[in-house]
């Protein structure tokens, strides 16, 4: 080597080594600034986000950045709950819910089962993560109650998208008494969890589809409308490159549009009645230490696990330890007579949340068929239509096939393999409808054999198990509504899902009136008070007093009147007003009721019932001394569609909603697809956000906003345009 290529060589060599003295490794934080410089949130004049990504991923990394800057706070009490820590916020009384969420997987299962999931969808979960924690690393001021990281596997614990999922259904009274005392829950204390149900504003949720031979415009329609707690579901837009193109509401900390449409396809969940979850009950040995359960002819192996749960007390963390038992069926739960019972449920959390996600994307009916296939929307049903004119109804998803010989509305003999669940139903075998000739479809937590009048499926048809023939008033309200109706718009549908006719109390309130007329020694102060009542149409609005007396006489009832068991609740109602006997005791009750709260019987129903939001709590603390609005809507009891009720009170004189109507959508589909909806309060849990309750006079009235779906329409609305982190 002569001199020029040896100095030659000796600066390449120089310049290869500062070069890599200079170049650092690629920190997260860098790669959050980077993902974030390829996505755009656009801020309409309501403050809903609209996403705009390079790919999936980078529009989830988005997604998740806005919905934490909207209400943070819900975020991440979402995963304190499902990944079984709400007890390390709340105290020891929450650690029964957090051995729920690890009887059925432990954080090491849920990380295992990431690992193991497809390429693409770990791509998204990890997004997910970083938009949240990428928020938390420019958001300095915000302290988390407890989850200071994100990680991508939590989205395995939160994978449906419906309000607690399946497992929200397992008692947690019923855990405590077995892990606890080795007990069964006492009979005295199920009655009265049954008793504050009753009483509880009911969850539920309205789904229309109209075919395009029923609206003006010639193009089907869909009525999106979940009763859900209020503020539980955030509103937005999230759109790729990558063909994601979806809007609607999304449960806060899911990276998916749960209830919502696309250009093509849209999508409502209401809650099934089919059976989707049972009961096993063991028979247990024990031999030499080990526990064993009978299945057959064998002795199987109990899977026992200890895990080691944190709670809160003061300022200071405590653990308690657990044993937990599994079997084949599931987690062992709770007793019965006697027996550790199993409780079985849809547990597939990587194949939910794919299905979730994939649905969002499908352009037509064929490719929603096909993504229903995958079978793990386990405790909904599903309202359909799409821009080719179709309307379908799925009522189920997730279906075991069961030995019909076997009563599954009570726990099975785990010992006899007969009981077990022989596969999952086909799509096909489920109870389907696809373009009735009515032209329409309703669904609202009612039987599946009313949903398309003399076209909806036979009851004779399908298994048992598939569905309850049962009918409510909400369900039967609906029917009367469309039956021999047509002319659809947009505005007319919203209007008909504000209708104000409550057909509970056309079926209550005459036998008052007949045991008044019958009564010789009429009771005096009872006179005018029903005599209002008669004079009333029915129909809900602030203004009403006879709305006030209905509902009190109505919850009276539930309280205290009797019926005959085995009555669901709209057949508790219709007995109460077939059956002469406690009508008038009843009656002076609510009129004591109302004199003792208000000074007077004579209240306005907007006067009593009201809206009050006063800051970004999950929890309410309401007060009749801070202000609130009233609202005309009524509980979903009485047959409300546009339902409005309260689950706590918090010792108020008067009502303040909690729950009903929240996210609620109307839309039709066509060459363009247009679009209104209306938020509970606002998009923002921040009371000092513009958007904490800009949306509620809308609310109140039935006066829905144009949804902004196209670029366009965006950019016209548009108050602010940033890259997340700015």
């Amino acid at each position: 080597m002569n001199h020029t290529k040896f100095l030659s060589f000796l600066l390449l060599a120089w310049l290869f080594i500062s070069c890599s003295d200079t170049v650092k490794p690629t920190t997260e934080i860098d790669e959050w600034k980077a993902q974030a410089e390829r996505v755009t949130i656009i801020r309409d004049d309501y403050g809903v986000p609209h996403i705009y990504g390079k790919t999936d991923a980078d529009a989830v990394f988005g997604l998740l950045y806005a919905q934490c800057e909207d209400d943070f706070n819900r975020v991440e009490q979402n995963y304190i709950w499902a990944t079984g820590r709400l007890a390390e916020v709340d105290g020891e009384d929450a650690l029964y819910s957090d051995l729920r969420a690890n009887l059925f997987m432990t954080q090491e299962e849920a990380i295992a089962k990431y690992e193991a999931a497809p390429g693409w969808l770990k791509e998204l979960c990890q997004a997910f993560a970083d938009g949240v924690n990428y928020y938390l690393y420019t958001h300095p001021e915000v302290k988390p109650k407890l989850l200071t990281r994100f990680e991508p596997w939590m989205p395995l614990f939160f994978s449906e998208g419906s309000i607690g999922g399946d497992i929200e259904r397992i008692s947690t009274k019923k855990i405590k008494s077995f892990y606890e005392e080795g007990m069964e829950l006492p009979i005295m204390q199920l009655l009265q969890e049954q008793k504050e149900e009753e009483l509880a504003e009911p969850q539920g949720s309205n789904g229309i589809a109209i075919s395009g031979d029923l609206t003006q415009s010639g193009n089907a329609m869909l009525l999106i409308n979940p009763h859900t707690s209020f503020y539980f579901r955030g509103e937005v837009h999230v759109v790729s490159e990558e063909g994601l193109n979806a809007y609607g509401a999304v449960t806060w900390g899911q990276f998916f549009v749960y209830q919502g449409f696309n250009e093509k396809t849209g999508w409502m969940h209401t809650s099934t009645y089919t059976d989707v979850m049972d009961e096993f009950k063991e028979t247990i040995v024990s031999n030499q230490g080990k526990l064993l359960y009978q299945y057959g002819e064998e002795l199987r192996p109990v899977d026992s696990l200890k895990i080691k749960l944190k709670y809160k007390e003061g300022d200071a963390l405590f653990e308690k330890e657990f044993p937990m038992y599994r079997t084949h069926h599931g987690p062992v739960t709770h007793k019965v007579d006697g027996q550790w019972t199993a409780s079985a449920m849809m547990w597939e959390p990587v194949k939910a949340l794919e299905q979730s996600y994939i649905r969002t994307k499908q352009n037509g009916y064929a490719g929603f068929r096909e993504m229903m296939d995958i079978r793990t929307n386990s405790s909904n049903n599903t309202v359909y239509a799409d821009a080719d004119g179709t309307i379908a109804y799925f009522h189920g998803n997730f279906v075991p096939k069961r030995d019909t010989i076997f009563d599954y509305t009570k726990a099975v003999d785990g010992s006899n393999p007969k009981t077990d669940w022989q596969g999952l139903h086909t799509v096909d075998e489920n109870i389907l409808i696809k373009n009735p000739a009515n032209g329409w479809i309703q669904n609202c937590n009612s039987t599946p054999y009313t949903a398309a009048l003399e076209y909806s499926p036979k009851r004779s048809n399908y298994p048992k198990y598939m569905s309850r023939d049962q009918e409510n008033f909400r369900g039967i309200h609906a029917i009367t509504l469309l039956t021999d109706r047509k002319g659809y718009t947009l505005d007319s549908l919203i209007s008909l899902a504000h209708d104000p006719y409550l057909p509970a109390f056309d079926a209550l309130l005459p036998s008052l009136f007949t045991a008044y007329e019958n009564k010789h020694d009429k009771n005096p102060k009872l006179a005018e008070p029903i005599a209002v009542l008669k004079a009333w149409d029915f129909k809900t609005s602030k203004e009403s007093v006879a709305m006030t007396l209905a509902h009190y006489y109505g919850m009276c009832y539930y309280r205290e009147g009797k019926y005959p068991e085995g009555l669901n609740a709209m057949e508790r109602i219709q007995h109460w007003g077939s059956v002469e006997g406690e009508q008038l005791q009843l009656f002076e009750k609510t009129i004591d009721q109302l004199v003792s709260d208000f000074g007077t019987w004579k209240m306005p129903w907007g006067e009593v019932n009201r809206y009050q939001r006063l800051n970004g709590d999950i929890r309410q603390a309401f007060d009749d001394a801070k202000p609130s609005i009233p609202i005309g809507f009524a509980s979903g009891t009485w047959g409300a569609l546009a339902a409005y009720g309260a689950r706590y009170h918090n010792n108020t004189k008067k009502i303040y909603g909690t729950r009903g109507n929240s996210f609620v959508a109307a839309v039709e589909f066509g060459e363009k697809v247009k679009a209104k909806s209306i938020l509970a309060g606002g998009q923002s849990g921040d009371p000092n956000s513009p958007h904490f309750d800009d949306q509620i006079e809308g609310y109140a009235n039935g006066q829905w906003k144009n949804i902004a779906f196209y670029k366009e329409d965006v950019l016209k609305r548009a108050t602010r345009t940033y890259h997340p982190g700015e």
